[in-house]
Order: C-alpha cells, then structure tokens, then sequence
C-alpha cells in the first residue's frame, strides 16, 4: 500500500473519537504523523503558525463548538497558505444539502464516522491512498 498522505491533521472535539482514528492510524502505518486539535479556532492558530509542518490532508469534524466544520472550512480557504491543503470532511451525518455546500466551499471528500473499527480502518486506508491533490473539490459520502 502506497500512501499519499502521511501527515494528517485531525480537527475533533470529541477526545474519544480522537483515541479511535489515531488507533485506526497505527494500525494502517504507524509511520502515519497525526496532529490534532480539540475545535476549529485552536486548529486554525496551529495551522497558521510558523513552526507547524503543513499536513497533507485535514479531517474536519462537521459538529464543533465555537468553529463548527462549515465555518472552520471556509477560513482554511480564505488562508493562502491553507488554502491547497485537502480537507476531508468527518461526521457521523453529512447530508446531501451538506454535501453541496460543502463542495462549493472546496472539500475534497466526505467521510463517515464509522461505528465499526475495521470499518473506520477501511474509509481511512482508502482517504490515506488518494492524491488528492489532482482535484480537492471532488468528494463523496
């Protein structure tokens, strides 16, 4: 398995849904570097500070408080240095209004949380192969 993205940058106020994905991780690559923050505004000072490596794809939980994913979302695109990085939207419901919106605000895929973690393992292994960045506003559930 060849990955594309090996830095990741996880954007989730739930701390166990964190645990989980991180847990998926390793269990794809253990070489996988996953940065992570507890909601939208906190991710966006990481993200826009000097020292932090740019990651190859953001995973954006949909429902935060204080910076939910839409609004999260449309910033990382208002942000030059942002603005290229592929962002994946991860929810346990994206609907198809979602969906739209989220396209024309340039998301590049949307990802459900899985209850199962195999299940979680596969959408992940799968999100981790892409190059995405030959098109970063294509995306599906």
């Amino acid at each position: 398995m060849s990955l594309y993205n090996n830095v990741v940058f996880l954007v989730d106020d739930d701390i166990d849904d964190q645990e989980i994905f991180i847990d998926a991780l390793k269990k794809i690559d253990n070489t996988i570097h996953c940065f992570r923050s507890h909601d939208g505004e906190d991710a966006l000072k990481v993200l826009s500070g000097d020292i932090f490596q740019k990651p190859d794809l953001i995973f954006l939980d949909m429902n935060m408080s204080r910076l939910n994913g839409k609004q999260m979302l449309k910033e990382l695109k208002n942000i030059r240095s942002l603005r290229d990085i592929p962002v994946i939207m991860y929810s346990t419901f994206i609907g198809e209004e979602d969906i739209e919106e989220l396209k024309q605000l340039g998301a590049a895929h949307f990802m459900i949380k899985a209850s199962e973690f195999n299940k979680l393992v596969s959408s992940l292994k799968f999100v981790l192969t892409q190059d995405w960045s030959a098109n970063t506003s294509a995306g599906s559930p």
